[in-house]
């Protein structure tokens, strides 16, 4: 057998039991779930930022990156909603190298996911405790929503996960904001009829129940760039590119028509410096459509305290071992650009 299975980990109950979200915490939360579902439903006009890490590698970072970005919020709080992104699960595109604090809580020993779990969710419990934020993370493995459902506002789908079935009926249980990336193709239908699976009620199994859901009104678009047969990227961040998503969102019956422009990834083509220059693009498309105003509700920016990557090993504090990211100093003056903008 090509398989083995090395050991029973924690439930999400258990795990829950064990690091609970305490309750001073969580009317708190409920707050802030509302104030992100109104920019979606269009009854705020705040501009939501879904900034931080690639991946989140190490937990006094993060940290301290999230507790930089509360102060932050606190001077923005009229314009802008900040969701800190503490990504834990990395997708790779071969598979190969880092996938996030779940599968490895020490970049440079081997993976232990049941360590991993209780890493996960550790972090994020800091992040709230030091900062009263509530951050997004990646749905890599829908099975590990249950593990952080009290926690997260935000989950995104990923460019490689977008077209898998499981992906698309999880979030229809979801109640917070769920973003459906494009695919790497760049197909935008894709991306819809994934929307459109999600805002559907659904029933199918999931960890070991016959479950069923009532759907999501919540779920929306974020355009990340494409890449085209020669591996070239191909960024979808344009006046027309986000023209044609309103003209094929008014072709559909979808709820709260929405999206969310990813600044880095195929947008960029990974030049993380680029990220700044790419939503200024996007907000004077919004400032001179107001049909773009109505649907671009977001920027994603990749973003930590050191500029740039490291290789794993190196130790620089505060520095992405995964792709590139903006500096802080970049980033803190980027969130401060937007707010005058807006």
């Amino acid at each position: 057998m090509g398989a083995t299975f090395i050991q029973k980990v924690i439930t999400p109950q258990e795990l829950q039991e064990q690091y609970p979200l305490k309750e001073s915490y969580k009317e708190l939360k409920k707050q802030r779930d509302e104030e992100i579902a109104k920019v979606f439903t269009g009854e705020s006009d705040k501009f939501l930022v879904i900034i931080g890490p690639c991946s989140a590698d190490n937990e006094d970072a993060v940290c301290d990156y999230i507790s930089r970005l509360a102060k932050v919020q606190e001077k923005v709080k009229d314009k802008l909603l900040l969701i800190p992104r503490i990504y834990t699960n990395k997708p790779r595109t071969t598979g190969d190298g880092y996938k996030g604090i779940l599968h490895q809580p020490d970049p440079e020993k081997k993976p232990d996911l049941a360590e991993g779990i209780i890493a996960m969710r550790h972090m994020h419990l800091r992040a709230i405790e030091e900062s009263g934020m509530f951050a997004a993370d990646e749905m890599l493995y829908p099975e590990n929503w249950s593990y952080m459902e009290d926690i997260l506002s935000y989950v995104a789908v990923g460019a490689r996960s977008v077209e898998n079935q499981q992906h698309r009926l999880v979030p229809s249980g979801i109640d917070i904001p769920v973003g459906m990336k494009n695919p790497t193709s760049g197909d935008l239908s894709v991306m819809l009829n994934s929307c459109h699976a999600a805002q559907h009620g659904h029933t199918f199994l999931y960890r070991g129940y016959e479950m069923k859901t009532d759907g999501n009104p919540l779920v929306h678009t974020i355009l990340r760039g494409a890449v085209n047969k020669h591996g070239q990227s191909i960024p979808n961040y344009h006046y027309e590119d986000l023209a044609r998503l309103n003209d094929m969102y008014e072709q559909r019956d979808l709820k709260n028509p929405a999206c969310i422009v990813d600044a880095n990834h195929s947008n960029s083509n990974k030049q993380h410096q680029e990220q700044p220059r790419i939503v200024q693009e996007v907000l004077h498309s919004r400032r001179v459509s107001k049909d773009i105003e109505n649907l671009v509700k977001g920027v994603m920016v990749e973003s930590y305290i050191e500029a740039g990557a490291q290789k794993i090993g190196e130790h620089v504090y505060g520095k992405s071992i995964t792709d590139p990211c903006l500096s802080w100093e970049d980033s803190e003056h980027l969130l401060y650009y937007i707010a005058e903008y807006i």
